[in-house]
């Protein structure tokens, strides 16, 4: 069993309800668990044209599936609650990203793990420092430090998962 950290993020629809459906979706993955979630927060939208705020959270999960495997799962879970990908960074239903997958480092088309701007990136650092304080990224440092250096980036705790 591998423990992960998997972002959720929407700003379609009912964003609040589909980031908990996205949290409860990854406990029903197979041979997973859901180990914890963060509250939930809002952020404006980052290095995209005018969209509506997002909704974030981040859950820890443990997991016997492989990092393919459950990214595949994220992906069929995003297209099952009707994200579609017309264009980078367009406004979504609802966004699943492999953040960490255990401490490894993987480099493959179409997965990189440590997501590779997570640590750039409040909306992602704040959650996941709510339910993992002491957690470092592979390559980039504590992520409670690196949330300290993103102090101008605007985000709101607004409730529980």
């Amino acid at each position: 069993m591998v423990k992960a950290f998997v972002g959720l993020g929407a700003n379609l629809g009912e964003p609040q309800d589909q980031v908990r459906g996205g949290i409860a979706a990854l406990g029903q993955f197979p041979d997973t668990h859901l180990l914890a979630a963060s509250s939930l927060y809002r952020s404006a939208p980052v290095g995209v044209g005018a969209q509506p705020d997002f909704i974030n959270a981040v859950a820890e999960i443990e997991t016997a599936l492989g990092a393919r495997a459950l990214l595949d799962l994220l992906l069929a879970t995003e297209a099952r609650f009707g994200r579609e990908r017309a264009a980078p960074g367009a406004p979504r239903t609802l966004d699943l990203d492999l953040l960490l997958y255990g401490e490894q480092a993987l480099a493959e088309p179409g997965l990189t793990v440590p997501h590779p701007r997570m640590h750039e990136r409040a909306f992602v650092l704040m959650p996941l420092v709510e339910i993992a304080p002491a957690i470092a990224i592979p390559g980039k440092g504590r992520a409670g430090t690196l949330l300290v250096k993103l102090g101008k980036q605007k985000i709101l705790k607004i409730g529980a998962a």
